[in-house]
Parts: C-alpha cells; structure tokens; sequence
C-alpha cells in the first residue's frame, strides 16, 4: 500500500505553522492569481467516523494587496460554490 499525504492533512497537521505559512501563501495567491497573506488559520472539522469518508476542512483568513480579508475554506470534497454571481 503506498502512503500519501493528503493536502487537507497537511494544511491540518504541518502548513498552520506560522514558519510555513510562505508555503501555504504561495500556492493560494497562484490559486487566486493575487498576492495573499494570511492572517490566521481557523479552527477546522474533521471527520473520523470511518477511515473511507474520513476529510479535514480548514478556514484560513486572508488579506489581499488591496487590504480585503477573505475566508478561504480548504477541504478535499466537492461541493457547490456559496455564492453565485
């Protein structure tokens, strides 16, 4: 069987690390085509009823150059967007 990490685990486990955050901040402001720094990593949910549908979700808050926070929510499920324009 071969080990991965998933990205969700990581944010969860090694990337909330205020050492790590240029690593994290890197792949969001490339994500979101802006420069991003973040202000805070939120406490996330986790779900560990069965090892199959096990995920992590974390709400990371960040600022933009123009000064705007935005909530990023990180998890590794499909969902519809909140806010349709």
């Amino acid at each position: 069987m071969k080990k991965h990490i998933r990205f969700d685990w990581a944010i969860k486990r090694l990337l909330r690390q205020k050492a790590n955050f240029g690593i994290l901040e890197g792949f969001l402001s490339e994500l979101l085509k802006e420069d991003i720094k973040i202000s805070e990593i939120l406490e996330g949910e986790s779900n560990k009823e069965r090892e199959d549908s096990k995920f992590n979700k974390i709400d990371i808050l960040v600022k933009n150059t123009a000064d705007d926070l935005m909530l990023i929510e990180v998890q590794n499920e499909r969902e519809r967007d909140f806010f349709t324009v």
